[in-house]
């Protein structure tokens, strides 16, 4: 007589095997982490201009549709693995002095904009300029990082005096950005450690106290 099959005890295992959770990380994660280095990766060795989705699916090993499950649009897809990467080397400096670290913040960021920065912060501008909705997540995930950050910088100057009590550090935060992205978007002069140094003289000279 053949040995009777216990169909409830063989339905019930294989709804335990369904349920046990899956050691390591989920695969969504994985994928997820995949798609942002790859972006990477083609930003470096062929630019902001070559990059496609289809290039990125292939170097990540995923479909299309799962990039599209996460991100609607190149531009949003460039934009988080541009700035979860850069995100660790925002210059947060605290040397005690206003000068030094303002010199500290924008030489290192005349530095990264000289790296692929620079080639795909101006993509993303120009994607920016002809899409209102794209421009707001823009300046959400990544402008006003660097804003605040800056902020904190000229914050503390005036509260260590170094700085008139009266500076609008709105004004300043606009002024000192706004010539390096100019000079980023027009391309006519160098962005280095010595423009660096003298925007941010030129402009706390405006900003000392009154006195000195």
């Amino acid at each position: 007589m053949p040995p009777t099959h216990n169909s409830s005890k063989d339905e019930l295992d294989s709804a335990e095997a369904e349920v046990r959770p899956v050691r390591g990380r989920p695969r969504s994660e994985d994928s997820h982490e995949a798609v942002l280095g790859a972006v990477l990766d083609i930003l470096d060795k062929e630019g902001y201009g070559a990059l496609t989705i289809e290039g990125v699916a292939r170097h990540a090993g995923v479909g299309k549709q799962t990039i599209y499950r996460w991100w609607k649009s190149k531009p949003e897809l460039v934009l988080e693995a541009y700035a979860n990467h850069s995100a660790s080397k925002l210059p947060m400096p605290d040397k005690g002095d206003v000068t030094a670290d303002l010199e500290s913040f924008f030489c290192g960021a005349c530095k990264r904009l000289n790296d692929i920065s620079g080639p795909t912060m101006r993509g993303l501008m120009a994607d920016a300029v002809y899409d209102p909705e794209f421009l707001e997540i823009l300046r959400d995930v990544l402008i006003a990082k660097r804003r605040d950050a800056l902020m904190q910088v000229l914050a503390r100057g005036v509260a260590r005096g170094q700085l008139r009590a009266d500076a609008d550090l709105v004004v300043m935060t606009d002024t000192l950005l706004g010539a390096v992205w100019y000079r980023l978007l027009v391309q006519h002069a160098k962005l280095d450690s010595r423009f660096a140094k003298q925007l941010v003289n030129d402009c706390l000279n405006g900003y000392a106290p009154r006195g000195r």
